[in-house]
Protein backbone atom coordinates (compact mmCIF):
# COMPACT_ATOMS: atom_id res chain seq x y z
CA UNK A 1 0.00 0.00 0.00
CA UNK A 2 0.70 3.77 -0.38
CA UNK A 3 1.42 5.74 2.49
CA UNK A 4 3.34 8.86 4.23
CA UNK A 5 5.96 8.32 6.99
CA UNK A 6 7.19 10.31 9.58
CA UNK A 7 10.47 8.69 10.58
CA UNK A 8 11.62 11.41 13.00
CA UNK A 9 10.20 14.50 14.30
CA UNK A 10 11.13 17.36 12.73
CA UNK A 11 11.79 15.62 9.51
CA UNK A 12 11.89 18.50 6.84
CA UNK A 13 9.55 15.80 4.62
CA UNK A 14 7.58 12.80 4.75
CA UNK A 15 8.94 9.60 3.35
CA UNK A 16 5.55 9.03 0.73
CA UNK A 17 6.40 4.77 -0.07
CA UNK A 18 4.40 1.91 -1.25
CA UNK A 19 5.61 -0.79 0.48
CA UNK A 20 3.33 -0.74 3.63
CA UNK A 21 1.55 -3.46 4.48
CA UNK A 22 -0.41 -4.44 7.41
CA UNK A 23 -0.67 -6.55 10.89
CA UNK A 24 -3.84 -9.19 10.21
CA UNK A 25 -7.52 -8.16 11.39
CA UNK A 26 -8.49 -9.60 14.84
CA UNK A 27 -11.70 -10.73 15.90
CA UNK A 28 -12.97 -7.49 16.81
CA UNK A 29 -10.94 -5.65 14.13
CA UNK A 30 -12.58 -3.66 10.61
CA UNK A 31 -10.13 -2.69 8.01
CA UNK A 32 -10.89 0.03 6.36
CA UNK A 33 -9.89 1.31 2.23
CA UNK A 34 -9.55 5.16 3.50
CA UNK A 35 -11.15 7.19 0.18
CA UNK A 36 -10.67 10.65 1.62
CA UNK A 37 -8.74 11.86 4.51
CA UNK A 38 -7.96 15.57 6.03
CA UNK A 39 -4.89 17.29 6.66
CA UNK A 40 -5.70 18.66 10.09
CA UNK A 41 -3.06 20.88 12.53
CA UNK A 42 -3.01 18.30 14.99
CA UNK A 43 -1.40 16.20 12.29
CA UNK A 44 1.35 19.44 11.67
CA UNK A 45 1.58 19.25 15.65
CA UNK A 46 2.60 15.07 15.46
CA UNK A 47 5.12 15.88 12.79
CA UNK A 48 6.58 18.97 14.80
CA UNK A 49 6.62 17.11 18.03
CA UNK A 50 3.59 19.06 19.95
CA UNK A 51 1.59 15.73 20.30
CA UNK A 52 4.11 13.30 21.30
CA UNK A 53 3.80 9.94 19.58
CA UNK A 54 5.65 6.44 18.74
CA UNK A 55 8.17 6.67 15.72
CA UNK A 56 8.16 6.11 13.11
CA UNK A 57 4.70 7.09 12.19
CA UNK A 58 1.90 7.49 9.90
CA UNK A 59 0.19 10.54 10.24
CA UNK A 60 -3.71 11.38 9.54
CA UNK A 61 -6.77 10.68 11.87
CA UNK A 62 -9.42 12.24 9.99
CA UNK A 63 -10.96 10.45 7.54
CA UNK A 64 -13.68 8.20 6.05
CA UNK A 65 -13.74 4.49 3.65
CA UNK A 66 -14.67 1.88 2.83
CA UNK A 67 -15.31 -1.77 5.06
CA UNK A 68 -13.23 -4.32 3.69
CA UNK A 69 -12.97 -6.66 5.97
CA UNK A 70 -14.24 -7.37 9.71
CA UNK A 71 -13.55 -9.81 12.90
CA UNK A 72 -15.05 -12.53 13.41
CA UNK A 73 -16.68 -10.81 16.20
CA UNK A 74 -17.54 -7.72 14.42
CA UNK A 75 -21.54 -7.22 13.82
CA UNK A 76 -21.52 -3.04 13.82
CA UNK A 77 -20.56 -2.88 10.02
CA UNK A 78 -20.15 -4.98 6.95
CA UNK A 79 -17.69 -4.97 4.12
CA UNK A 80 -18.71 -2.51 1.81
CA UNK A 81 -20.36 0.02 4.52
CA UNK A 82 -19.32 3.62 4.55
CA UNK A 83 -17.59 4.74 7.65
CA UNK A 84 -16.14 7.53 9.57
CA UNK A 85 -12.89 6.99 11.39
CA UNK A 86 -13.65 7.18 14.91
CA UNK A 87 -9.55 8.02 16.03
CA UNK A 88 -11.09 8.13 19.93
CA UNK A 89 -12.32 4.46 20.18
CA UNK A 90 -14.73 4.40 23.20
CA UNK A 91 -14.00 0.76 25.28
CA UNK A 92 -17.40 0.69 27.04
CA UNK A 93 -16.42 -0.33 30.03
CA UNK A 94 -13.63 2.07 31.92
CA UNK A 95 -14.19 4.95 34.44
CA UNK A 96 -15.00 7.62 31.80
CA UNK A 97 -17.31 5.18 29.32
CA UNK A 98 -19.63 4.26 32.65
CA UNK A 99 -20.08 7.91 33.51
CA UNK A 100 -21.31 9.01 29.91
CA UNK A 101 -17.62 10.58 28.85
CA UNK A 102 -16.87 8.26 26.01
CA UNK A 103 -14.31 10.91 24.34
CA UNK A 104 -12.48 10.87 26.92
CA UNK A 105 -11.36 7.33 27.39
CA UNK A 106 -8.10 6.23 26.56
CA UNK A 107 -7.91 2.57 26.68
CA UNK A 108 -7.35 2.63 22.57
CA UNK A 109 -5.61 5.53 22.73
CA UNK A 110 -2.69 4.18 25.20
CA UNK A 111 -2.92 0.71 23.32
CA UNK A 112 -2.23 2.73 19.84
CA UNK A 113 1.56 3.62 21.80
CA UNK A 114 2.60 0.18 21.57
CA UNK A 115 0.61 -1.95 18.74
CA UNK A 116 1.97 -1.03 15.22
CA UNK A 117 -0.26 -2.13 12.96
CA UNK A 118 1.80 -1.09 9.79
CA UNK A 119 5.05 -2.89 8.19
CA UNK A 120 7.59 -1.42 5.72
CA UNK A 121 10.68 -1.93 4.74
CA UNK A 122 10.06 -5.95 4.72
CA UNK A 123 8.84 -5.89 8.74
CA UNK A 124 9.97 -2.94 10.17
CA UNK A 125 7.04 -1.64 12.45
CA UNK A 126 5.09 1.89 12.22
CA UNK A 127 2.47 3.27 14.57
CA UNK A 128 -0.52 5.12 12.39
CA UNK A 129 -1.44 8.40 14.55
CA UNK A 130 -3.83 8.10 17.44
CA UNK A 131 -4.09 4.39 16.06
CA UNK A 132 -5.48 5.65 12.97
CA UNK A 133 -2.92 6.34 9.81
CA UNK A 134 -5.40 7.74 7.54
CA UNK A 135 -2.90 9.37 5.43
CA UNK A 136 -2.34 5.30 3.84
CA UNK A 137 -4.54 3.70 1.52
CA UNK A 138 -5.68 1.00 4.29
CA UNK A 139 -5.54 0.96 7.86
CA UNK A 140 -7.42 -1.68 10.47
CA UNK A 141 -9.21 -0.09 14.10
CA UNK A 142 -10.96 -1.30 16.43
CA UNK A 143 -14.80 -1.97 15.42
CA UNK A 144 -15.59 0.96 17.51
CA UNK A 145 -13.08 3.15 15.34
CA UNK A 146 -15.61 2.41 12.48
CA UNK A 147 -18.74 4.57 12.50
CA UNK A 148 -21.29 3.49 9.77
CA UNK A 149 -22.54 7.07 7.75
CA UNK A 150 -24.83 7.86 4.60
CA UNK A 151 -23.73 6.45 1.93
CA UNK A 152 -25.00 9.51 0.19
CA UNK A 153 -22.55 11.68 2.25
CA UNK A 154 -19.63 12.73 0.01
CA UNK A 155 -16.05 10.86 1.38
CA UNK A 156 -14.74 14.16 1.78
CA UNK A 157 -17.18 15.59 3.94
CA UNK A 158 -17.81 12.15 5.90
CA UNK A 159 -13.62 13.23 6.74
CA UNK A 160 -14.32 16.38 7.88
CA UNK A 161 -17.23 15.04 10.04
CA UNK A 162 -14.28 12.86 11.60
CA UNK A 163 -12.48 15.11 13.39
CA UNK A 164 -12.71 18.99 12.57
CA UNK A 165 -16.27 19.43 12.17
CA UNK A 166 -17.15 17.21 15.55
CA UNK A 167 -14.79 18.83 17.70
CA UNK A 168 -16.19 22.28 16.80
CA UNK A 169 -19.48 21.81 16.09
CA UNK A 170 -19.73 19.68 19.48
CA UNK A 171 -18.12 22.21 21.39
CA UNK A 172 -20.81 24.63 20.68
CA UNK A 173 -23.92 22.22 20.73
CA UNK A 174 -22.39 19.63 23.59
CA UNK A 175 -19.80 21.62 25.68
CA UNK A 176 -20.82 25.27 25.56
CA UNK A 177 -24.70 24.65 25.15
CA UNK A 178 -24.95 27.95 23.21
CA UNK A 179 -28.68 29.65 24.12
CA UNK A 180 -30.47 31.14 21.21
CA UNK A 181 -29.78 34.55 21.03
CA UNK A 182 -26.61 34.72 23.07
CA UNK A 183 -22.98 36.59 21.45
CA UNK A 184 -20.26 34.29 20.80
CA UNK A 185 -16.78 35.02 19.97
CA UNK A 186 -14.40 32.70 18.39
CA UNK A 187 -10.90 32.87 17.98
CA UNK A 188 -8.91 31.30 15.27
CA UNK A 189 -11.12 30.97 11.96
CA UNK A 190 -9.41 27.65 10.81
CA UNK A 191 -11.48 24.55 10.04
CA UNK A 192 -12.08 24.46 13.88
CA UNK A 193 -13.13 27.82 14.57
CA UNK A 194 -15.63 27.77 11.52
CA UNK A 195 -17.00 24.52 12.82
CA UNK A 196 -17.48 26.56 16.11
CA UNK A 197 -19.40 29.39 14.40
CA UNK A 198 -21.52 27.37 12.41
CA UNK A 199 -22.40 24.92 15.75
CA UNK A 200 -23.38 29.24 17.19
CA UNK A 201 -25.26 30.00 13.96
CA UNK A 202 -27.19 26.26 13.98
CA UNK A 203 -27.13 26.97 18.12
CA UNK A 204 -29.45 30.62 17.59
CA UNK A 205 -26.34 32.77 18.28
CA UNK A 206 -27.41 35.96 17.88
CA UNK A 207 -23.91 38.09 17.46
CA UNK A 208 -20.94 35.58 16.26
CA UNK A 209 -17.25 37.19 16.18
CA UNK A 210 -14.47 35.74 14.00
CA UNK A 211 -11.27 36.96 15.44
CA UNK A 212 -8.13 36.04 13.25
CA UNK A 213 -5.10 37.70 12.13
CA UNK A 214 -5.26 36.72 8.77
CA UNK A 215 -8.02 38.99 7.50
CA UNK A 216 -8.08 36.63 4.47
CA UNK A 217 -10.00 34.27 6.49
CA UNK A 218 -12.62 36.87 7.34
CA UNK A 219 -14.86 36.59 3.99
CA UNK A 220 -15.27 32.55 4.69
CA UNK A 221 -16.08 33.27 8.51
CA UNK A 222 -19.19 35.47 7.63
CA UNK A 223 -20.10 32.52 5.06
CA UNK A 224 -20.43 30.14 7.37
CA UNK A 225 -22.22 32.38 10.06
CA UNK A 226 -19.76 34.64 11.65
CA UNK A 227 -21.96 38.57 11.58
CA UNK A 228 -19.28 40.07 12.28
CA UNK A 229 -14.75 39.25 11.71
CA UNK A 230 -12.09 41.19 13.64
CA UNK A 231 -8.26 40.86 13.97
CA UNK A 232 -6.94 40.47 17.24
CA UNK A 233 -5.85 43.86 17.84
CA UNK A 234 -9.58 44.86 17.27
CA UNK A 235 -10.57 42.90 20.11
CA UNK A 236 -11.54 45.63 22.35
CA UNK A 237 -13.34 48.13 19.69
CA UNK A 238 -15.39 44.95 19.00
CA UNK A 239 -16.56 44.58 23.18
CA UNK A 240 -17.32 47.75 23.24
CA UNK A 241 -19.21 47.99 19.96
CA UNK A 242 -21.08 44.28 19.64
CA UNK A 243 -21.44 44.13 23.41
CA UNK A 244 -21.55 47.28 25.01
CA UNK A 245 -18.33 46.39 26.72
CA UNK A 246 -19.83 43.51 28.59
CA UNK A 247 -18.03 41.28 26.74
CA UNK A 248 -19.29 37.75 25.29
CA UNK A 249 -21.46 35.45 26.85
CA UNK A 250 -19.13 32.49 25.06
CA UNK A 251 -15.44 32.90 24.00
CA UNK A 252 -13.65 30.18 22.30
CA UNK A 253 -10.16 29.30 21.61
CA UNK A 254 -9.65 27.16 18.53
CA UNK A 255 -5.76 27.74 17.92
CA UNK A 256 -4.35 25.93 20.74
CA UNK A 257 -1.81 28.16 21.98
CA UNK A 258 -1.57 30.51 25.19
CA UNK A 259 -2.24 33.91 23.69
CA UNK A 260 -5.50 32.63 21.71
CA UNK A 261 -6.83 31.21 25.49
CA UNK A 262 -6.32 35.36 26.73
CA UNK A 263 -8.15 36.63 23.79
CA UNK A 264 -11.15 34.66 24.35
CA UNK A 265 -10.86 35.09 28.25
CA UNK A 266 -10.45 39.18 27.61
CA UNK A 267 -13.38 38.43 25.30
CA UNK A 268 -15.85 36.38 27.29
CA UNK A 269 -18.10 39.03 29.71
CA UNK A 270 -17.83 38.65 33.77
CA UNK A 271 -19.94 35.17 34.33
CA UNK A 272 -19.27 33.72 30.86
CA UNK A 273 -18.07 30.47 29.82
CA UNK A 274 -14.65 30.75 27.80
CA UNK A 275 -14.19 27.11 25.93
CA UNK A 276 -10.49 26.03 24.82
CA UNK A 277 -10.94 23.33 22.07
CA UNK A 278 -7.30 23.53 20.81
CA UNK A 279 -4.47 21.43 21.03
CA UNK A 280 -1.77 23.02 22.79
CA UNK A 281 1.79 22.17 23.99
CA UNK A 282 2.61 21.10 27.33
CA UNK A 283 4.56 23.60 28.24
CA UNK A 284 2.55 26.45 26.90
CA UNK A 285 1.56 27.59 29.92
CA UNK A 286 -1.58 30.32 30.35
CA UNK A 287 -0.62 33.63 32.57
CA UNK A 288 -3.98 33.85 34.91
CA UNK A 289 -4.59 35.34 38.09
CA UNK A 290 -5.83 33.37 41.11
CA UNK A 291 -7.71 37.09 41.47
CA UNK A 292 -9.15 37.08 37.97
CA UNK A 293 -9.90 33.17 38.22
CA UNK A 294 -12.19 33.93 41.11
CA UNK A 295 -13.76 37.19 40.93
CA UNK A 296 -14.19 37.45 37.16
CA UNK A 297 -16.39 34.41 37.63
CA UNK A 298 -15.97 33.33 33.82
CA UNK A 299 -16.36 29.77 33.45
CA UNK A 300 -13.28 27.57 31.74
CA UNK A 301 -14.26 24.79 29.98
CA UNK A 302 -12.07 21.99 27.93
CA UNK A 303 -13.91 20.48 25.01
CA UNK A 304 -12.30 17.27 24.29
CA UNK A 305 -13.67 15.95 20.54
CA UNK A 306 -16.35 18.22 20.79
CA UNK A 307 -17.53 16.40 24.11
CA UNK A 308 -18.70 14.16 20.98
CA UNK A 309 -20.34 10.99 21.46
CA UNK A 310 -20.12 9.58 17.77
CA UNK A 311 -22.17 7.11 17.20
CA UNK A 312 -24.97 9.72 17.60
CA UNK A 313 -23.21 13.05 16.14
CA UNK A 314 -20.90 11.67 13.17
CA UNK A 315 -24.50 10.52 11.73
CA UNK A 316 -26.84 13.08 13.19
CA UNK A 317 -23.61 16.02 11.63
CA UNK A 318 -24.51 14.01 8.40
CA UNK A 319 -28.02 15.12 8.55
CA UNK A 320 -27.06 18.53 9.61
CA UNK A 321 -25.30 18.59 6.16
CA UNK A 322 -27.56 16.77 3.86
CA UNK A 323 -30.23 19.24 5.35
CA UNK A 324 -28.19 22.39 4.16
CA UNK A 325 -27.50 23.18 7.81
CA UNK A 326 -24.03 22.67 8.02
CA UNK A 327 -21.63 24.08 4.58
CA UNK A 328 -18.63 21.65 4.48
CA UNK A 329 -18.14 22.39 1.24
CA UNK A 330 -17.13 25.53 1.64
CA UNK A 331 -14.40 24.48 3.82
CA UNK A 332 -12.31 22.04 2.02
CA UNK A 333 -9.60 24.51 0.49
CA UNK A 334 -8.15 22.02 -2.00
CA UNK A 335 -8.53 18.17 -2.96
CA UNK A 336 -5.30 16.36 -3.48
CA UNK A 337 -3.67 13.35 -4.09
CA UNK A 338 -1.29 11.74 -1.62
CA UNK A 339 1.85 12.00 -3.03
CA UNK A 340 0.90 16.44 -2.78
CA UNK A 341 0.87 15.81 1.37
CA UNK A 342 4.11 17.25 1.65
CA UNK A 343 3.32 20.42 -0.22
CA UNK A 344 0.14 20.38 1.79
CA UNK A 345 2.20 20.11 5.11
CA UNK A 346 4.31 22.76 3.99
CA UNK A 347 0.86 24.95 3.24
CA UNK A 348 -0.86 24.29 6.43
CA UNK A 349 2.43 25.40 8.05
CA UNK A 350 2.22 28.91 6.10
CA UNK A 351 -1.15 29.27 7.63
CA UNK A 352 -3.07 30.89 4.36
CA UNK A 353 -5.03 27.08 3.74
CA UNK A 354 -8.32 25.74 5.37
CA UNK A 355 -9.02 22.20 4.90
CA UNK A 356 -7.01 20.54 2.61
CA UNK A 357 -8.24 16.77 1.84
CA UNK A 358 -6.35 13.97 0.10
CA UNK A 359 -8.42 11.75 -2.50
CA UNK A 360 -7.50 8.05 -2.61
CA UNK A 361 -8.56 6.23 -5.35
Amino acid sequence: MRGALLHAVGDDKLDIRDDFTLTPVGPTDVRIKIRATGVCHSDLSVISGVLPMPLPIIPGHEGAGEVVEIGDHVTSVQPGDRVIVNWTPACGHCANCLVGQPYLCMTYMMESFVNARFRYGGDTPAFGMAGCGTWCEEIVVPWQGAVKVDPEIPYEIAALIGCGVTTGVGAALNTAKVRPGSTVAVVGAGGIGLSIIQGARISGAATILAIDPLESKHELAKKVGATHAITPDQLQDAVATLTGGHGFDYGFEAVGKSAAIMTAWQATRRGGDMIVVGAGAVDDMVPLSAFNLLFEGKNILSSMYGESDVRHDFPFFAKLYKAGKLDLESMISSRIRLADLNDAVAALRGGEVLRQVVVLD
